[in-house]
C-alpha cells in the first residue's frame, strides 16, 4: 500500500458517515417509549395515587368531561380508590374507573387509536383512564351511575 486510502476504502467511510448520521438524527427508542395521548411515566417518590390523578388531568385536559377534573378523579377513587389494579369482588369490573371485562374489547376499539399504541389490557391505569374519559366525554358519566360523586 502507499498510504493513500484506496477506492473501496473511501465507499466504506462514506457509507459509515451516512449511517452515522442518519442514527444520530434519528429519535432515541427507549423500553417505555409510549406514543400517543398522556404518556408519562411516575415520577421518583410520586405515589401510584397521584400518578392515576395526572393521568386523569391529562385525559381530560384532552377530552372534557361533565364536572371536569374534580368529577373525573372523584369517580375513579369511589371506583377503585386510584389503584389501577383495583377488581371487583366478582372480577367483573376493573381498573381505574372500574370497566366491565365483557365491554373492554368494545369500548378499547371505539375510544383508543391504534397509533397510539396502548397497552390492551384492562389493568393499564393510563389506557383505562383515556378509554373511560373518551366514554364520559362521549356519552357522559351514565355507565358510572351518573357524575354525582361523593
Amino acid at each position: 500500500m502507499n498510504g493513500r486510502p484506496t477506492t473501496h476504502t473511501a465507499y466504506a467511510l462514506v457509507v459509515a458517515l451516512a449511517f452515522g448520521t442518519v442514527l444520530a438524527a434519528a429519535p432515541a427508542a427507549t423500553a417505555g417509549h409510549n406514543p400517543g395521548p398522556c404518556r408519562f411515566h411516575r415520577e421518583d417518590g410520586q405515589t401510584v395515587r397521584q400518578h392515576a390523578r395526572n393521568q386523569i388531568r391529562c385525559a381530560v385536559g384532552r377530552w372534557s368531561v361533565p364536572g371536569g377534573v374534580t368529577t373525573a378523579v372523584c369517580i375513579a377513587k369511589r371506583e377503585s380508590g386510584l389503584l389501577p389494579w383495583a377488581e371487583s369482588s366478582d372480577g367483573l369490573n376493573k381498573g381505574l374507573f372500574q370497566q366491565h371485562v365483557d365491554y373492554w374489547d368494545g369500548n378499547y376499539a371505539s375510544y383508543t387509536r391504534k397509533a397510539w399504541q396502548l397497552r390492551h389490557t384492562i389493568l393499564s391505569g393510563r389506557t383505562n383512564a383515556i378509554v373511560s374519559i373518551r366514554m364520559a366525554h362521549s356519552i357522559g358519566w351514565g355507565p358510572w351511575g351518573g357524575r354525582r360523586c361523593g
